[in-house]
């Protein structure tokens, strides 16, 4: 019926019953006719432990071999699914991220894919077999293990879908999907039933931690559905469509046949497959549909791809004509992030190339770059200021680096504030509809918090404030814009949302 490709983060395999638990619905999904690649990553916090047992030991660890201790956590878990999945009489076979071809960068750690050769995955599906590959993870040009960085096996798990031509993409989580805030903030967060690939980057890249935001951005390019669910319910989870496609979007066919899938794996784990339903054949690794039943158009798992694609998730009904303020802007949730530092260069010459030596020389340091503000240059001093965000883990490097060049930029002195957090409001239609930023600019003010810098884009307005007061900010803005739930709707599973 369908190559399903499904991604199991690591609260989903935390431990041993939960291994069994996704080796009885990995084999429901199989057993409903469908073929079924498998990414896991690494069990609960082990790669956290990982990290803590090379930071007991040393504060300069190699990078390549970082790479290859980190790698293990995922290592452990295909092997450990793989033998729960053939203990329920369904062959598989596991394989690290370079024998299932996934061909990177030598930036370790934070490797990025170039290619995917998925030839031995292939071979083993085509044999009948499940496949369940170590997310995370792949080689480079001289065979050293490399890693994709902390979240890497969505895209992993994406990237295997666009080479193998999968029909969709099924992200398993530890909550019911994507909500309108996260649900540990935001009790009252309401689950999103589909939103666009654009209105998911923007969401991926601000905070929201369901999705790899390279795991988005790779499915968006090769076209690759995502459905993502949790693998501690039968709830339908969100669909994740490309936001260029016109017209109201219906979930593949495959979409309504997986949910059948997730109800027996709850109900009936050990009823046997059905004479009526579809089959895999394990000599040619085809689907094989029961007698007497139509052949589908088309055929092959590459058009029943096309169709799929061309056949989008419902993103949101397409209002009527007579419907008052039809444009009027609709808003997809809030994120929130942590995970940034501020940087502000205070008397910075207000001279042209000023800032081109500032963000040249933090570039040197590798940093990326979030957000950018620069004061209008106090009168009669010629001098302004430049305050910019980056990640916590590369704000040192660039700090120290401008502090080396004082000399050279000619500034007064430097602050440095890790103490920020960063709220975004996403949704379509916001930069022509002024009315947004009034109001997410009063929800702010009613609840006591101060702005500190102000992002925009065509679906997104985002603002730091204080850490302290960030949770607080979300729930107010969440509540200002009416995303309140009238029943609690989200439910965390796990404990860290991957």
């Amino acid at each position: 019926m369908a190559l399903v490709v499904q991604k199991y983060g690591g609260s989903s395999v935390a431990d041993v019953e939960a291994m069994r638990r996704v080796a009885k619905r990995v084999v429901a999904t199989r057993e409903a006719g469908n073929t079924v690649v498998v990414v896991v990553s690494a069990m609960g916090d082990t790669t956290d432990d990982l990290l803590d047992m090379a930071d007991a030991l040393t504060d300069d660890a190699p990078a390549r071999e970082m790479d290859i201790l980190l790698s293990a956590g995922e290592r452990i878990s295909m092997a450990l699914l793989a033998m729960a999945i053939n203990e329920l009489g369904v062959p598989a076979r596991a394989y690290t991220g370079a024998q299932a071809g996934v061909l990177t960068d030598s930036k370790y750690g934070r490797a990025s894919i170039v290619g995917v050769l998925p030839e031995r995955v292939a071979r083993a599906i085509q044999m009948g077999a499940v496949a369940i590959v170590a997310g995370f993870q792949g080689v480079n040009e001289v065979e050293d293990v490399t890693t994709l960085g902390r979240g890497g096996s969505d895209t992993t798990a994406v990237a295997l879908a666009a080479a193998l031509n999968a029909d969709v993409c099924e992200i398993y989580t530890d909550v019911d999907g994507l909500f309108t805030a996260d649900p540990r903030i935001v009790p009252t967060a309401r689950r999103i039933e589909s939103v666009s690939s654009e209105e998911t980057l923007e969401m991926a890249a601000n905070g929201a931690k369901i999705l790899h935001l390279r795991a988005v951005e790779y499915a968006r390019r090769f076209g690759v559905p995502i459905h993502v669910r949790s693998s501690f319910s039968d709830k339908t989870g969100t669909w994740i469509y490309d936001g260029r496609k016109e017209g109201a979007f219906v979930p593949p066919v495959v979409a309504a046949q997986l949910d059948d899938v997730v109800e027996a794996d709850n109900d009936q784990e050990d009823e046997p497959v059905s004479a009526t339903r579809p089959r895999l054949d394990g000599a040619t690794g085809r689907v094989v549909a029961p007698a007497g039943t139509p052949a589908p158009d088309g055929g092959s798992v590459g058009r029943a791809h096309d169709r799929a694609i061309s056949a989008r998730a419902e993103a949101r009904p397409h209002p009527s004509a007579k419907e008052d303020n039809v444009e009027a802007p609709v808003i997809s949730g809030i994120a929130h992030d942590r995970s940034q530092d501020k940087i502000t260069l205070v008397g910075v010459p207000d001279v042209p190339g000023a800032a081109a030596r500032i963000f040249a020389i933090v570039a040197g340091t590798d940093a990326n770059i979030d957000m950018i503000v620069q004061d209008v240059s106090a009168e009669g001093t010629g001098l302004t200021n430049i305050s910019f965000t980056c990640p916590d883990g590369d704000s040192a490097d660039a700090r120290a680096a401008l502090e080396a060049a004082k000399g050279e930029l000619g500034y007064k002195s430097i602050h440095f504030n890790p103490d920020i957090g960063k709220l975004s409001l996403v949704g379509a239609g916001m930069r022509s509809h002024p009315g947004v930023s009034a109001k997410l600019f009063g929800a702010l003010s009613e609840a006591g918090v101060n702005i500190h810098m102000i992002s925009t884009s065509e679906i997104r307005i985002s603002v730091v404030v204080d850490d302290a007061v960030l949770d607080e900010a979300v729930r107010a803005v969440h509540t200002a814009f009416g995303l309140d739930a009238q029943d609690t709707e989200a439910v965390v599973y796990g404990g860290t949302g991957r």
